[in-house]
């Protein structure tokens, strides 16, 4: 797999089991505590053609469409969180991937960081990235900025 970081075609790693299977985790718990409000994109891409880029989150929560979006890929107003596990891929999810997501508008982003057993929440997207970032800790509540009546955890995420 490959995707294009500003301009560039980048090879994707093959993610392993703990990264997939975190994955899969995610997606089980995003669509049963959304369920229709949301569409979860698993592993696909995401236009953002301000940035020359059409990177592949691991998890995007889309504003749903009638179309399902297979008229055009979502750009950054319809994606309401990108998410990132990183296990392998921490330098380049966090040094190139997350400002990518801030210039581009998206409007929050995390990173699940299985190395560190946490959880960074980035949000207020600008050209100089993200201006609000947190990390939070196994135990700690959080919440999706669009939808703060969904209370989870860290370790919903983690595992």
């Amino acid at each position: 797999r490959v995707e294009l970081l500003e301009g560039e075609i980048v090879e994707m790693g093959r993610p392993g089991p703990p990264h997939q299977g975190t994955v899969d985790r995610l997606t089980r718990l995003f669509s049963s505590r959304l369920g229709d409000r949301v569409i979860v994109r698993v592993q696909g891409p995401v236009l953002l053609a301000s940035v020359e880029s059409e990177p592949q989150p691991d998890l995007a929560l889309l504003v749903p469409r009638p179309d399902f979006y297979v008229t055009g890929h979502p750009e950054p107003p319809d994606i309401l969180l990108a998410i990132e596990v990183m296990d392998t891929s921490v330098d380049k999810d966090r040094r190139v991937k997350l400002p990518l997501y801030a210039r581009a508008g998206i409007a929050e982003t995390w990173l699940v960081d299985l190395n560190a057993d946490r959880v960074e929440v980035h949000r207020r997207p600008g050209p100089a990235g993200y201006a609000d970032s947190r990390t939070l800790r196994r135990g700690e509540p959080l919440a999706i900025q669009a939808f703060p009546d969904v209370a989870l955890t860290v370790a919903d995420l983690l595992g």
